[in-house]
């Protein structure tokens, strides 16, 4: 604190009555408190532009940027499928919405009848979708309507799928319709970490690479996430329908099932 401000500071604490050699009036206490309130509010200016002069010099912490490298991986496992999904269904076509209708639902259930009698559990067999759409003439007025309604139906014998389908074809008549099967791999529990530790080693090869080229050991593994892990068809399905014998087997090929797993890894550099 400079040498004047304490001299004023001082003399403000020294009685009147001592600075003019006279006895203490009621006006020379008025300004004696007067002066001790001002003396006071300085004292409080000065500590406040002390602190904040030490807030505004002072600089947030901040936190040390990681030295890591990120990468991918991917890995894939392929198994033989083990169930046959067979999207199924019936069309037909009459004068009237109702009519449309009832013929639907009489082939599908000769359709569902006949998978059951063979052996598919009734738990197996799903409604896909039912639609009922108009068909119009070159006048465009209506001519009649048309029913759709499917059937998927899962198969978990594959040997005996094509004889299966075609069970179901015949029973269904003019009406049944084929469009298409679909493999699955019901547990794809092993398969999965199979592709899941080619993908982490691919990923480890990768950082080893790109830490030898930057000079820096390889450090600890910081985090692993997993983005997408899915399947496709080694091979595509065949199926066909011979015209002149509805009850023939139809040929069903599953071929092999690919899963594939992506990885993405954060290592540290020591």
């Amino acid at each position: 604190m400079p040498k004047a401000w304490l001299a004023r500071t001082q003399c403000t604490d020294i009685p009147v009555s001592r600075m003019n050699n006279a006895p203490t009036t009621l006006n020379s206490m008025k300004y004696r408190k007067k002066g001790a309130k001002m003396n006071k509010t300085r004292i409080l200016l000065v500590t406040l532009m002390v602190l904040g002069s030490g807030l505004v010099g002072a600089r947030p912490a901040v936190a040390a940027e990681r030295e890591s490298v990120i990468v991918t991986g991917t890995g894939a496992a392929s198994g033989e499928p083990d169930t046959l999904a067979a999207n199924l269904g019936v069309e037909t076509t009459a004068p009237t919405v109702a009519e449309a209708l009832t013929s639907a639902g009489v082939a599908a259930t000769r359709m569902r009848d006949a998978l059951v009698r063979d052996g598919i559990a009734k738990a197996d067999l799903q409604t896909s979708n039912v639609s009922v759409s108009s068909t119009v003439g070159d006048d465009k007025k209506v001519t009649g309507y048309t029913a759709v309604q499917g059937l998927v139906a899962t198969v978990r014998d594959l040997p005996r799928a094509g004889a299966l389908i075609s069970t179901a074809m015949a029973a269904g008549g003019d009406a049944a319709r084929l469009n298409g099967v679909t493999f699955a791999i019901e547990d794809q529990a092993a398969l999965l970490d199979d592709a899941r530790a080619k993908a982490f080693a691919e990923a480890r090869r990768k950082a080893t690479l790109y830490a030898g080229q930057a000079g820096r050991p390889l450090g600890r593994v910081i985090r692993v996430s997993e983005e997408n892990s899915g399947y496709q068809s080694g091979a595509a399905a065949h199926y066909d329908l011979a015209s002149d014998s509805a009850n023939a087997a139809v040929p069903i090929e599953p071929g092999l099932q690919q899963l594939s797993v992506t990885v993405t890894v954060e290592w540290s550099f020591q």
